[in-house]
């Protein structure tokens, strides 16, 4: 599995001179809690992410309203990236030496394709070891199929009775 294949969210961009108010009402619009903040040229050029942590706690938690700062201004530069074909294991390691929550999933040409949260891996994994779980109890149910089952105790072997300390013969 490739981190591409993770990407189901669409990418919102806003541009890097737009009100941290404008950021926050895009954010609400389109149900993100992270946007892509972009220069104006042509093509657009990624400057960072801005996400909702940053605007609580880069600017609320600090006393401020932000009228005078840009999203620009308060996205995380530079946005770190991986490509679409990286695996899991490698998108974690690159959030966990940024230290970041998100990751740009960038194409061979370099171009944004999506983005991957810390969430959507634990998902991965999730899954993952779901299926190892689906596994080893299909395993204990081929093998109660399979083998006899012996019921009681053979002799020579050591009783537990409940709840004390010692076994008896």
């Amino acid at each position: 599995m490739n981190v591409a294949s993770l990407c189901r969210r669409e990418v919102v961009g806003i541009p890097a001179g737009a009100s941290l108010h404008e950021a926050a009402a895009l954010m609400c619009e389109e149900h993100v809690g992270a946007l892509v903040v972009v220069t104006d040229a042509q093509p657009p050029q990624v400057v960072g992410i801005l996400t909702d942590r940053d605007l609580a706690l880069d600017v609320l938690g600090r006393g401020g309203n932000g009228s005078e700062l840009r999203a620009g201004h308060v996205a995380k530069a530079p946005a770190v990236a991986v490509p679409g074909t990286a695996s899991l294991q490698e998108a974690v390691a690159a959030m966990e030496k940024a230290g970041v929550r998100r990751l740009l999933v960038v194409d061979e040409q370099g171009g944004v394709i999506g983005i991957v949260a810390a969430e959507d891996l634990m998902a991965a994994v999730s899954e993952e070891l779901a299926g190892l779980v689906r596994a080893l109890r299909s395993g204990i149910e081929r093998e109660r199929a399979e083998r006899k089952v012996h019921r009681g105790v053979p002799a020579g072997r050591p009783r537990f009775p409940g709840f004390e300390t010692m076994a008896t013969q």
